[in-house]
């Protein structure tokens, strides 16, 4: 168990000021957590989610924020094209997009339906492709207008950099992730879009509660080697991360996989 006691919310600092920033999975956790926070530091933002989107963008507008909610399954990807293109009109162009949708659970390998497995995949991994292939050309035409490379900010997960019990599909989609960030990153190096991931570990979020309940026969010993005894992250924890990346002071970094699991893969 942890020792700590009281959390002091993070400082603001206005680093995202003027930033147009997409942020995918904001009707929830570590998307909601994170358009919040981009918000707070002066960003334009446009939130989408499948549902829930529209929700954080009031809330932001609450706060004095400029926000706009959009519905949006991010494995459509007819859907993701026009989706994109409508942000970046809205923002007069992108700057940074937030890749964050995603879903899983467990189940025994034996066990997995086709359809789950496709499922799973299809919003971790092939929406984070989707949403990053049709934002490039405004990432790259933002870069040529501001001098400033435009920032994609992806979500692996402990599981794609190590194998997880019951989490085949999750663990096949965040490894993909995880090279999709390196491949991507590497392709546009010095060219005016940086690309990084952050691999959360263990987050309040409802993401979490989709692993809770252990398939039928499952070794509890296996548990082990995805527990920390730290308490969970917040969501906002994981938020100060992206906007860090995103921000000047995250320049130098592409192809960066940061790893914030509480000594999970220690």
């Amino acid at each position: 168990m942890s020792s700590r006691k009281i959390r002091k919310p993070a400082p603001t600092y206005k680093r995202a000021k003027g930033l147009r920033v997409l942020v995918t999975g904001a009707g929830s956790g570590i998307g909601k957590a994170t358009a919040l926070r981009f918000a707070r530091e002066g960003a334009r933002v446009v939130a989408v989610d499948l549902k829930g989107a529209k929700d954080t963008a009031s809330e932001i507008g609450g706060l004095g924020g400029d926000a706009l909610g959009l519905d949006l399954d991010v494995t459509d990807a007819t859907a993701v094209e026009k989706i994109v293109n409508k942000a970046a009109k809205h923002l007069g162009g992108l700057d940074v997009v937030c890749n964050i949708a995603g879903i899983g659970h467990f189940a025994n390998s034996h066990e997995e339906t086709p359809e789950w497995f496709d499922r799973i995949v299809s919003v971790n991994l092939n929406g984070t492709f989707y949403v990053t292939r049709f934002a490039l050309p405004h990432l790259l035409a933002s870069a040529k207008e501001t001098g400033r490379d435009g920032v994609v900010v992806n979500t692996a997960s402990t599981s794609g950099l190590m194998g997880a019990p019951w989490s085949a599909a999750y663990c096949a989609s965040k490894g993909g992730v995880v090279n999709l960030t390196r491949a991507l990153a590497y392709e546009y190096r010095g060219k005016g879009v940086r690309v990084n991931a952050i691999a959360p570990g263990g987050t309040n979020t409802n993401i979490v509660n989709s692993f809770m309940n252990l398939p039928d026969g499952a070794d509890y010993k296996l548990m082990a080697k995805i527990m920390t005894p730290m308490d969970q992250a917040e969501p906002d924890e994981m938020a100060n991360m992206f906007l860090f990346i995103a921000s000047e002071e995250g320049r130098y970094m592409t192809g960066s996989i940061v790893v914030m699991d509480g000594g999970i893969t220690c």
